[in-house]
């Protein structure tokens, strides 16, 4: 698990830090928002441990973006602040935030609710999957029911043909698909169809979603068989 701890106190980030690391977890620092958002994109990681008060995005500002994006918007953010009022601790909530815990803190409470945090995200996501709603891999995310797809924070247009075999490859990760099986599957009767316009569909479609679509991690090919969605290291 890796988490984003964003503090502008370098010494509470090293605290947090290390303390994160003896049980196990990969931590991600950050002393700024704009770093914070970037790193969200970018380290992708399964919670964000956020302060409030930050040199340039304050911390509410930061909670709010994150929310605004249903790629991120739910991975835990468990506040940490100095502001201890009842009317900071509702505006962080209200926001999105999962939790919110005052300066001077304990920093085993506040592993506790960390773990507590990624126990909760955990069952939830094991729901969703199980009711096969969203997917989310490598970068992208995938709503099933509402048809949209997202690289990396952001939404990108598939054709219907695109979209189908995407659907097809995603809710059947590590499943290899011959070119005649994605014809008959995506195509369906359709006439003048060969193998052919099955390479050039996979194609186009690494060129959307693949970070680098000559070395596909994705959509990987099965040498003399077809095409998978690569359900290594998801």
């Amino acid at each position: 698990m890796r988490i984003l701890v964003v503090d502008d106190e370098s010494d509470i980030v090293d605290l947090v830090s290390s303390s994160l690391q003896r049980e196990g977890y990969r931590v991600v620092p950050a002393y700024t928002g704009e770093e914070a958002l970037e790193l969200v994109k970018t380290a992708r990681p399964d919670l964000m441990v956020l302060d409030l008060m930050l040199p340039d995005v304050q911390g509410l500002e930061v909670c709010r973006l994150i929310r605004a994006n249903p790629q991120y918007g739910n991975m835990p953010i468990l506040i940490l602040s100095a502001k201890g009022g009842e009317v900071g601790r509702i505006l962080g909530l209200e926001m999105g935030a999962d939790d919110y815990i005052t300066k001077p803190f304990s920093v085993r409470e506040l592993v506790s609710r960390i773990k507590v945090a990624l126990r909760r995200v955990k069952g939830e996501a094991q729901k969703s999957a199980a009711n096969g709603s969203t997917f989310s891999s490598r970068g992208l995310f995938i709503d099933f029911e509402k048809y949209e797809v997202m690289v990396k924070g952001n939404r990108i247009e598939l054709s219907p043909l695109q979209m189908k075999l995407l659907f097809l490859l995603c809710k059947n990760p590590g499943r290899v698909f011959t070119r005649d099986q994605l014809l008959n599957q995506v195509w369906g009767d359709e006439v003048f169809v060969t193998p052919r316009n099955v390479d050039v569909h996979v194609s186009r479609l690494r060129r959307l979603i693949e970070e680098n679509p000559e070395k596909p991690t994705s959509i990987v090919t099965v040498t003399s068989v077809g095409y998978k969605f690569n359900d290594a290291d998801r």
